[in-house]
This record gives structure tokens, C-alpha cells and sequence, in this order.
């Protein structure tokens, strides 16, 4: 974690902003989860340490983490946040909602052709790209349970 947190101050120092106490413990959370989550959720976590600490603080210090290239925002219809910067892409639950890392060397040779195929007969210029996969998880397979829980956030 000490690694962690001194490549984030030094990467945030060498754009020109400071390691505050918020951003060091929302930056600490935030790196501390392999779940993907929310705003609310990182705030309450933070609140545990410091008391004080708004959520509209919460939101400002992730976008900038964000923009800084230090955390990852996962579009839908809840913002989720990744620390994970590592190529991967995500499989997203639709009973449970829950957000799950799938390793990018499983499906980027196949992404990478396909890029190339989109590329050449569109005349396109893709920089980048994004691949999500969605279903049901493990638990959620395995549950007997025929009714949707409702999706929450971790």
C-alpha cells in the first residue's frame, strides 16, 4: 500500500497537485477494493477515517483521479471507479448488479483483430476501445432463488 500511495503523490506532484489528506484516504479506499465502486460507497468508507469529509469532496477528488490517469471510471448508469489500470475489461451481473474484472489477454488478440478489421473497411482511426461482457455471475447462477435482488452497489 505505502508503494501505492507514494507512486499516487508522486504522480500527483509531478502534475502540480498536492497528496491532501482526503485525497490520500479516498486514493487509499479506492485502491484497497477489487470491487468497482461507487461515489456513495467510497464515501461512506472514507467517513470511517474522516468524519468530516463530504461527498461532493468525494466526487471532486475521484474525478481528479480520474483525469489524472490514477483511477478509472466504468460508464453506466451509476458512475463506478477502478484503480485497476492494467488492460482488462469488465463482465457486469444483470441480477446483481456486481461489476467483475475479466483479464485483458483473454480477449484482446481478439479485440485487436477486430479493430483492424473495423479499421479497414470504415477507414476509421480507433485509438482505443472497450469491451464489456454481461450475464449472470457465479453466485447469482448458483442461487435458487428465482426473484432479482435488487442491484446495490459495493
Amino acid at each position: 500500500m505505502r508503494t501505492i500511495l507514494k507512486n499516487g503523490e508522486s504522480a500527483l506532484r509531478a502534475r502540480g497537485l498536492r497528496l491532501t489528506g482526503p485525497r490520500k484516504v479516498i486514493l487509499e479506499v479506492l485502491r484497497g477494493t477489487e470491487s468497482h465502486p461507487t461515489a456513495e460507497w467510497v464515501h461512506r468508507m472514507v467517513r470511517r477515517r474522516l468524519s468530516r469529509v463530504s461527498l461532493g469532496t468525494v466526487y471532486r477528488n475521484l474525478r481528479l483521479l480520474v483525469a489524472e490517469g490514477l483511477a478509472a471510471e466504468i460508464p453506466g448508469p451509476h458512475a463506478r471507479f477502478d484503480a485497476n489500470l492494467a488492460a482488462h475489461h469488465h463482465f457486469t451481473c444483470l441480477r446483481c448488479g456486481c461489476i467483475l474484472d475479466v483479464d485483458g489477454p483473454l480477449a484482446e488478440p481478439h479485440a485487436a483483430a477486430l479493430r483492424g478489421r473495423v479499421a479497414a473497411r470504415t477507414g476509421l482511426a480507433i485509438t482505443h476501445h472497450r469491451i464489456e461482457f454481461f450475464g449472470r455471475c457465479p453466485r447469482c447462477r448458483s442461487s435458487r432463488s428465482r426473484r432479482a435482488p435488487a442491484r446495490r452497489a459495493p
